[in-house]
């Protein structure tokens, strides 16, 4: 029986998040008005995050008042509510660890959002979203 195991990045490695974050960034990402096609704009990341920062640009034209749904399944951003609105010009921060992200208008206007993110060494391939349906996203009970 050997002694010493290998030691790697992983979901229960506290060093995996404790180090610093490897940056991420797009922006001038187009999310579409709700109900059209493509139904949304996904972002994915490479590796999975330590934290997520998204910011909602707006309307391109900057005239019309743009607010955006964000989801962190696809299934998340129909009529079931399992999402957040992010009105024009604001963001929202948190430290999740996801490999997707998913954007849509939450009305008929097309718009623009910058998302920004810190990546740790797990590969996106390592983790499995159990909520990428609708059925495993929902409220809490």
């Amino acid at each position: 029986m050997a002694v010493f195991e290998r030691y790697s990045v992983g979901f229960n490695n506290v060093g995996s998040y404790q180090a610093s974050a490897r940056p991420f960034l797009t922006g001038g990402c187009d999310y579409p008005a709700s109900g059209s096609q493509p139904k949304y704009f996904e972002v994915k990341f490479p590796q999975v995050t330590k934290f997520v920062v998204i910011k909602n640009d707006g309307s391109p034209a900057g005239v019309d008042p743009c607010d955006m749904r964000f989801a962190f399944a696809s299934g998340g951003l129909g009529p079931t509510y399992n999402y957040v609105v992010l009105p024009a010009s604001s963001s929202f921060s948190a430290d999740f660890r996801v490999t997707k992200l998913y954007l849509m208008g939450d009305g008929a206007t097309i718009g623009k959002a910058t998302v920004i993110a810190g990546l740790t060494n797990i590969t996106a391939s390592l983790f499995v979203n159990s909520w990428e349906h609708t059925a495993g996203v929902g409220p809490v009970d």
